[in-house]
């Protein structure tokens, strides 16, 4: 079972690698679903862990229908991230009428080369998830990230397994969204999935003695300037073991 983690910070990396995770897809903002880390942060990252490292090609949160300049700035992204020596990159792109961009996402993943590619959640929105893995599959895509369609994995766990069934080894498909404790056992179960994406978040307090009582909060979340999100290392090694337990 291969185990992928989504961090959104340099702690939240070196913890994923504490747990013994086999691959980290790393983002910004949570809030928005992820989006581009800094190249700072990509390089530090890079620099500090052993096991295989994803950066997320997103230049913006909310649909995967990019306009040029958008389009434009995937491809620099991704320019930098070969520099940097990363393993894979995640992005998906769509068209207006609901089908994968495949122009675009060829494009991209010609240039992506030889790094590993990953179609994103964006298949979720696709308009026919059976055309979207055919796709998927002739553009070059390495592999899937997908709930089914649905907002939760659990909930799209059958139509991950015929997605599985139907790609017959040509792409890898992963489960994501809402894989945790509670639901791992039955997704890897229904799904037959030999890899799996989940989170394993917690948070710390802010080592932030002094606190301006007159900010209720920096951004939409209140208090969040006193939280740091992180990962738990021993969520990643529990979730190994329950995946493992059924696959």
């Amino acid at each position: 079972m291969n185990l992928e983690i989504v961090v959104y910070n340099i702690e939240s990396a070196l913890k994923a690698q504490e747990g013994g995770a086999d691959r980290i897809e790393l983002c910004d903002n949570p809030a928005e679903g992820g989006t581009t880390p800094s190249f700072g942060v990509i390089e530090t990252v890079r620099g500090n862990v052993a096991l295989d490292v994803f950066v997320m090609i997103r230049p913006r949160g909310g649909d995967f229908c990019y306009t040029s300049w958008e389009f434009y700035t995937m491809k620099r992204d991704i320019w930098q991230c070969q520099k940097l020596s990363v393993d894979g990159v995640v992005f998906g792109i769509l068209t207006p009428d609901g089908r994968i961009d495949k122009k675009r996402c060829k494009e991209l993943i010609d240039k992506a080369r030889p790094l590993k590619v990953t179609c994103h959640r964006a298949f979720d929105m696709a308009r026919d998830p059976f055309e979207a893995l055919e796709d998927c599959i002739e553009v070059g895509f390495d592999r899937i990230l997908t709930a089914g369609q649905q907002a939760q994995a659990l909930k799209g766990a059958e139509l991950i397994g015929e997605l599985i069934r139907k790609a017959n080894g040509r792409i890898a498909i992963m489960p994501g969204s809402g894989v945790n404790e509670k639901t791992v056992e039955q997704i890897v179960s229904i799904s037959k999935a030999t890899e799996i994406h989940f989170s394993a978040t917690t948070s710390r307090p802010s080592q932030m003695t002094f606190r301006n009582q007159n900010i209720a909060g920096m951004g939409e979340d209140e208090g969040s300037e006193f939280v740091v999100r992180t990962v738990d290392p021993e969520r990643v090694k529990k979730m190994r073991q329950l995946a493992e337990s059924v696959s």
